[in-house]
């Protein structure tokens, strides 16, 4: 375990001294250096009215209700312990008597009956605690990649994101996951190590394994002690008068986090070359600079089970963490497409509004609601505000601090502060909120979503109740950004589309349980085609005599293949009146009914060129159902005549994996008739395969991949063309086809 210490530590120091002396000759002097220098050199300076914004180049002073916000969302795998290490935290910043318990379904969180029959958490929740006059707020987030949806918006939300890493169960895929997507997204970050308690953890080699994974900056700023059962801070007090860590020194570590911090800032490059060390509570400013630049990845101890190591991590938070003032600034735009600039919101309580919505939920009671993150300005009850490029505002009539699902009223918001606001139905995910018109199209950089691939058709056992699951689906659409709707008008289906089988059945629970909408439900028809290879002709006479008035229609037409994606096309050719002019449109008519219909499969015919060139009438038996019928069996008879084929969806599949798991891709593709056109490496160990593969061949593939590669594969697919099945294929396809009787 690397923890730092000797020479090699202060020869780095001195290297660093001289980039920093070239970047500022005048240290220790910020007024005197140019605006590229002001991030090395910013300090806090804290006085009665508030605290000096450290973001680079900002010199709003923040009111103090903004100093005082601290923000934090809890990501990472399932079983990590993320709904524990919250509620153990609420319990000691004093907002509970007690934890609550996964198990027995009591914990703030896991509010959701669904939740608490699982056992695990499927939304993300949001949480907030007041303890030595700081109001942190806390999102809980789902664990299981099939609910990024819900985890990937908290991080727009908060400063900084808590990767909570289960002791006995190491890096696993979806850590490592949610430590880039912070990290592309520059909000400082902490790792913290849970249940640092259970017997046989080894907690050294799992600091290694922090440090091989996301870089040497991981250093722990508190190492546990009595085999889990307390930590030791190694930063501000340098643990407790003889007590020992379980492992590492509280000396060497305490080294390690000095001299990383000091490095971005020349003046205590200095002062510690010549001291030997620094005092840390005069590190605010460079450690947040540390943090904030990704040169500082604190680790921190805890049992949430035990208590152990959650205070020191609550005082972390509080001392530690920035607030809206000392972090990266989020992500906004200014116009759209080339044009977008990118502008700052300051978090500045006395400037107009700037906000986000990162969730909508639906509250029985009060309706929609949206949970906003306020930037800069202040909300309150009564504001008016518009959402995006809307000309009409709203009247904020309620303002929330959410617990769990419990509300609490509150009468204002300010930069740092997580609210929600009810009854608004034109509020969506991820609307900008702003009080002035100059503002309309701001809107923030979008994250990148895993693309929903896992798909299940779906309609109501009930006709009458097609118009209601329409706007339920809707509603569920609304509240998570990886749920997806089509109307496939191939197969005449609705089909919900998810990130895996447990997102599916937790929208299936929600509408049958929560909604009492009641549905069947299979997985969705491959949109096959028909087609023909070769030129025919067809001929129909339809005769029918029933007493009175007959029906009479004859039709010969002829039909050739047209080139892939063409389309149909038809032509009337007839002369000398052989079939009457009010008649053919009946005569095209069957056409396309044979054509959607399908001949030997059952599938729509697809690129077909149709000349009716001849035919006969009845002056008193025709009639335009006779051409009708007519025109449908010419056209069947034809295209049994001319090499007929049926045609299967291809499709583009992206597959991002390690870099070792590329040959079991490959093998497993081939088995199921896919064909790789090529690799793109990237400099993570990961590589992403680029093949193509029929649609039906990869129905359930994401469990597949999981097998292959322990979790850590991830596809996207795209419609690439049509090709012809095999033939076995397409034997079986025209056995299972029952046409309909006449």
């Amino acid at each position: 375990m690397s923890l730092g210490s000797g020479s090699c530590s202060h020869s780095r120091l001195r290297a660093r001294r001289v980039n920093l002396d070239q970047i500022c000759a005048v240290r220790g002097q910020p007024d005197s250096c140019d605006s590229s220098a002001i991030g090395v050199l910013r300090r806090a300076s804290r006085d009665d009215n508030g605290i000096t914004c450290t973001r680079k180049g900002c010199l709003v002073v923040a009111h103090r209700d903004v100093a005082a916000r601290r923000t934090l969302a809890l990501v990472g795998p399932s079983a990590a312990g993320k709904t524990s290490l919250a509620e153990a935290l609420l319990w000691k910043a004093g907002a509970l008597g007690a934890p609550g318990s996964v198990e027995k379904g009591s914990t703030v969180s896991d509010w959701d009956p669904l939740e608490k029959r699982s056992l695990r958490s499927l939304n993300a929740s949001l949480l907030h605690v007041e303890h030595g006059g700081i109001v942190t707020y806390l999102i809980d987030t789902p664990g299981a990649p099939d609910f990024l949806g819900q985890s990937l918006p908290a991080l727009e939300a908060v400063e900084s994101v808590a990767v909570v890493i289960n002791a006995t169960a190491g890096i696993e895929p979806m850590a490592v996951r949610m430590m880039e997507w912070a990290r592309d997204r520059d909000r400082d970050r902490l790792v913290v190590v849970n249940r640092i308690d259970t017997p046989g953890a080894d907690l050294a080699a799992l600091v290694e394994q922090i440090q091989s994974a996301f870089g040497k900056e991981c250093l722990p700023v508190n190492l546990p002690s009595g085999h889990g059962e307390a930590v030791l801070d190694c930063f501000w007090s340098r643990g407790s008068e003889g007590a020992q860590p379980d492992f590492g020194s509280v000396d060497s570590a305490h080294r390690a986090l000095v001299e990383q911090v000091v490095e971005v800032d020349a003046a205590f490059v200095e002062r510690y070359l010549n001291d030997g060390d620094v005092d840390p509570a005069e590190l605010h400013a460079p450690l947040e600079q540390a943090m904030r630049e990704g040169h500082l990845i604190p680790i921190c101890f805890v049992s949430a089970r035990t208590g152990a190591g959650v205070a020191e991590l609550l005082d972390v938070i509080e001392r530690l963490l920035p607030d809206a003032t000392e972090t990266n600034p989020p992500a906004f735009l200014q116009g759209e497409g080339d044009d977008a600039r990118p502008i700052d919101a300051v978090p500045d309580p006395d400037r107009h509004v700037l906000a986000h919505v990162f969730k909508v939920t639906q509250d029985p009671y009060l309706g929609k609601l949206g949970v906003v993150r306020v930037h800069q300005g202040t909300i309150t009850r009564d504001s008016q505000l518009y959402v995006g490029d809307s000309r009409r505002p709203f009247k904020v009539g309620h303002l929330f601090r959410l617990q769990g699902n419990k509300l609490v009223e509150v009468g204002k918001a300010v930069p740092g502060d997580i609210c929600a606001i009810a009854k608004v139905d034109e509020l969506h995910f991820d609307a900008v909120l702003h009080d002035a018109a100059e503002d309309a199209h701001i809107h923030l950089k979008p994250l990148q979503f895993p693309v929903p691939v896992h798909g299940l058709a779906i309609e109501p056992k009930r006709r009458a109740d097609e118009q209601r699951l329409h706007e339920i689906l809707q509603k569920l659409v609304s509240e998570d950004p990886c749920l997806r709707v089509e109307n496939a008008a191939g197969t005449h289906e609705t089909v919900v589309h998810g990130l895996g089988e447990l997102h599916l059945r937790t929208l299936l629970y929600r509408l049958t349980e929560v909604h009492g909408c009641q549905v069947d439900t299979r997985p969705p028809r491959i949109a096959y085609r028909e087609t023909v290879a070769a030129p025919a002709e067809g001929h129909h006479r339809h005769k029918k005599q029933t007493g009175g008035a007959g029906q009479f229609g004859e039709v010969f037409l002829r039909i050739e293949p047209l080139p892939r994606g063409a389309g149909y096309e038809f032509i009337d050719a007839v002369r000398g009146g052989a079939i009457p002019g009010n008649f053919m449109p009946a005569v095209e008519k069957g056409v396309r009914q044979a054509m959607d219909q399908g001949v030997i499969a059952g599938y729509p015919v697809v690129d077909l060129k149709v000349t009716v060139y001849d035919g006969k009438h009845h002056t008193v038996d025709s009639k335009e159902i006779a051409f009708v019928t007519a025109g449908r069996k010419a056209l069947m008879a034809a295209v049994q005549a001319a090499q007929p084929s049926v045609l299967e969806p291809i499709v583009d599949v992206e597959i991002d994996v390690p870099e070792h798991n590329l040959g079991d891709i490959t093998g497993d593709l081939a088995s199921r008739r896919g064909q790789v056109t090529g690799t793109q490496s990237s400099t993570d160990g990961r590589l992403t395969i680029l093949a193509q593969a029929p649609l039906s061949e990869l129905a359930s593939y994401q469990s597949r991949l999981n097998a292959l590669t322990g979790g850590q594969g991830r596809y996207t697919l795209a419609f690439s063309h049509y090709e012809p099945v095999p033939p076995a294929v397409q034997a079986d396809l025209m056995a299972q086809y029952r046409p309909k009787d006449e």
